[in-house]
């Protein structure tokens, strides 16, 4: 089990967890998102694979973040509604955190050192994480949630 499952997070509700019970204890598709980018017409994309997998204990969980351009301004409270009323969105998301810098989550310390040395790059980049907190894959921020390499990649991991 890698460290990542233990890390911490706090819930866009505010409520303490750990990394493991955010994503369920299964497969998860981690996301760092934001409300004003031109790439956040992906939320209801990300929702769709949400749901197509929910079943099969998979989740999509997003992490807001406000170091691009500031395309985050938002508060917890205006992130849930937005994301609820503009795109239905249900799955789980954390408070906003950074994910590059001195700042940068250990969530996403984790997630860059196991899935490539780079930093991250723009909003909506993707991490394919397994059950015990392996990153199966890294998909670029214009990769598409329902692109075939991304849904492939899930199928794999759940099958």
């Amino acid at each position: 089990m890698s460290d990542l499952t233990t890390l911490p997070v706090t819930t866009l509700a505010g409520a303490q967890t750990t990394f493991g019970e955010f994503t369920g204890g299964g497969t998860a598709l981690v996301v760092n998102v934001a409300s004003r980018c031109g790439l956040t017409p992906q939320y209801a994309k990300l929702e769709a694979l949400h749901e197509r997998f929910a079943g099969q204990d998979f989740t999509v969980v997003g992490f807001p973040c406000n170091q691009f351009m500031a395309q985050e301004p938002g508060t917890d409270e205006e992130i849930a509604q937005f994301c609820s009323a503009t795109y239905g969105v249900t799955f789980p998301m954390s408070t906003k955190i950074e994910v590059n810098g001195d700042g940068r989550d250990p969530i996403y310390r984790e997630l860059i050192a196991a899935g490539g040395a780079d930093d991250i790059q723009w909003n909506f980049e993707k991490f394919l994480v397994g059950p015990e907190g392996d990153v199966l894959a890294r998909f670029a921020p214009r990769t598409e949630p329902d692109a075939p390499e991304v849904v492939d990649a899930i199928e794999r991991a759940l099958a």
